[in-house]
């Protein structure tokens, strides 16, 4: 199944109790907000102009003829409270410097303030010394886009929540959590158990868990090396239950998909899966079409392409609403701590 949901601007398709409290911008003109997009994924930050009612801003994103990035802003944004929406992912190295191109770009080009709307933060793994004589990058993305003009950061479900004290400039951490779970509070599941493919992911489990009203499982998993994980055992009881397994990204899919078929193998009756980064980066697709999976439940801050067409178990939901609620609050200097449930 493949499906699109996207929350209109007084979050009428909210489910009751779950949904973030919203601004009602029905009728508000934007004028000094401009909204800008790289090669990421244009059609998110096209939804969440749409969401403002205003249009996309114009730019050139392009590169010479030796791969080079070139950048022009095709119109004036002197004094303007400036979004620059780009996830960084694959080709990340390209996304990156898109993002760091268009901010010097705007910053030049006197922009009044400057926020980096990354709905997936790349470089997010490598977020602390696991080994000798390794690099942070997570720490050195977060340089590069302070030194580049960044004035604050609006990102959604990093890898680490830590990565927010990585910068020097204000960063607004939202959780996908509100998207996922209006979704989830429209199907009827037998016995539902949430279960945490990882000890590291047991805080977000036990969050869903309680606003689901279901139980919580845990995966002991041992990473033998990076994209390789060998599991180990499932703390918590799933025979007989329908289970929604739950991370933050799939890459290579390898972990969750054997995680789906561990817990087939005890007894689970239906295995649902839910992610806000879809990556999907090399076999995984394959890997998924094979798997225990009844129903892989992931949002669009990474633009899926051909993949959704190649694997018909895939919900998409859209999280426009939610960051074009984030802008709105930024833009007019209210509290956005409602979205951060």
């Amino acid at each position: 199944m493949f499906s699109s949901a996207v929350a209109d601007g007084n979050g009428s398709n909210q489910a009751a109790g779950q949904a973030p409290r919203r601004m009602d911008i029905r009728g508000t003109v934007f004028d000094d907000i401009r909204v800008f997009s790289g090669n990421a994924n244009r059609p998110l930050a096209e939804e969440v102009c749409r969401f403002l009612g205003i249009p996309m801003g114009e730019a050139t994103v392009s590169t010479f003829s030796d791969g080079e990035i070139l950048v022009q802003i095709d119109e004036n944004v002197r004094g303007k409270d400036v979004f620059l929406i780009q996830p960084l992912s694959h080709p990340v190295n390209n996304h990156l410097m898109e993002m760091l191109i268009m901010i010097d770009a705007l910053r030049r080009s006197s922009a009044k303030r400057i926020t980096a709307v990354i709905p997936y933060f790349g470089y997010a793994r490598q977020d602390r010394k696991s080994a000798p004589r390794v690099p942070i990058t997570a720490k050195l993305v977060a340089d590069l886009i302070t030194v580049a003009g960044t004035s604050r950061v609006l990102t959604l479900d990093l890898h680490a929540g830590q990565i927010q004290g990585f910068f020097n400039i204000p960063v607004d951490h939202l959780y996908a959590k509100p998207v996922l779970l209006e979704y989830l509070n429209t199907k009827e599941f037998n016995n539902l158990v949430v279960v945490s493919p990882d000890a590291g992911g047991t805080e977000r489990a036990r969050a869903f868990a309680k606003k689901l009203n279901a139980s919580l499982a845990i995966i002991d998993k041992r990473r033998e090396s990076p994209n390789k994980a060998q599991l180990m055992n499932i703390i918590g009881d799933v025979a007989g239950h329908d289970v929604l397994l739950l991370d933050d990204m799939i890459d290579t899919g390898g972990t969750i998909v054997q995680a789906a078929q561990a817990l087939k193998e005890r007894g689970a009756l239906k295995v649902y899966g839910a992610c806000t980064h879809p990556v999907l980066s090399g076999p995984a697709v394959d890997r998924l079409k094979t798997s225990a999976f009844d129903e892989l439940i992931l949002t669009d801050t990474i633009p899926l392409g051909d993949k959704a067409e190649r694997y018909d178990r895939f919900t998409v939901l859209s999280v426009a609403g939610l960051l074009g609620q984030a802008v709105a609050r930024v833009h007019t200097e209210e509290s956005i701590s409602s979205l951060f449930v």
